[in-house]
């Protein structure tokens, strides 16, 4: 037996003993995988959570929204689980790769695996915040309509929260949820501000503390808001129609005019002996 598939079966056997191990003996393989914990942070990390903690899992979650159904113990096994994915990868690959790139391979797709689940958290993140700034003009020109008419800008908030649906409503419903449960309004605002980072939420939290500290008039503040952030958007839009027009140049460089071509070389081939023929003639 050549050395890749005996390593890779050498890491099946070894997966499949942990397996058993687990079932028969789970409170002892997890009191030793807390004390391992434990020992390799020098005391800092005591179970399973303390270590997602640690690995900025649950900030994570929460950014991709998916906190109150994914718990991080769940990431943090899915880490170690594409890490060990990764590793009976990379030593099945490493007799193929020449040189001293193997031990590259041997090192960076175990790493690799380990990180994987937090790159597909931060996608979910970055996806949901788009939704979620698209979503706020509209939010913010009826909250300037309710703060102009003089209700309360949570009580709207709470309002829009009720009526629409997506990332910005759930954001905001915990937001005021925090308020009928005792928070101050600026302590809503911040969590809301470090749940969701950027500008845009930014931007609202100080204007309604502005206007709920000093009266300033805060109508006018969300429908400027408003206007910028649908300028933002099509600027955003336009950026992406004029980086599509050279891909769009390349496809038709690149594959449509050879595949015309070659539509036209296949049918001089077709009718060869014909042309030949009227030559010869």
């Amino acid at each position: 037996m050549s050395a890749a598939p005996a390593a890779a079966l050498a890491v099946l056997l070894g997966f499949g003993a942990a397996w058993e191990l687990a079932g028969t003996r789970g409170e002892e393989v997890a009191e030793a995988v807390r004390g391992a914990a434990s020992t390799l942070s020098g005391g800092r990390v005591r179970s399973l959570a303390g270590a997602a903690f640690r690995l900025g899992v649950p900030g994570r979650l929460e950014r991709a929204g998916v906190a109150g159904r994914v718990p991080a113990v769940a990431v943090l096994v899915a880490k170690v689980a594409a890490a060990a994915w990764g590793a009976m990868l990379g030593f099945v690959a490493a007799p193929a790769v020449p040189g001293r790139m193997a031990v590259l391979v041997v090192v960076a797709l175990p790493a690799a695996g380990f990180v994987a689940p937090d790159a597909l958290l931060e996608r979910a993140a970055r996806r949901r915040r788009a939704r979620l700034v698209a979503a706020m003009p509209d939010a913010l020109d009826l909250l300037a309509v309710g703060a102009a008419t003089g209700t309360a800008p949570m009580r709207v908030l709470g309002e829009i929260a009720r009526g629409t649906s997506g990332p910005l409503a759930v954001e905001l419903a915990a937001a005021v949820a925090e308020i009928e449960c005792g928070a101050s309004q600026a302590a809503a605002l911040a969590g809301l501000r470090d749940r969701v980072p950027g500008a845009e939420l930014g931007a609202l939290a100080a204007a309604l503390e502005r206007s709920r500290r000093y009266g300033s008039p805060l109508a006018e503040q969300l429908h400027a808001q408003a206007h910028t952030l649908r300028g933002d958007a099509r600027r955003r839009i336009e950026e992406r129609a004029a980086r599509a027009a050279p891909k769009i140049q390349l496809v038709v460089a690149l594959v449509l005019v050879p595949s015309v071509l070659l539509m036209i070389l296949a049918a001089l081939i077709a009718h060869t002996d014909a042309l030949l023929a009227g030559f010869a003639v």
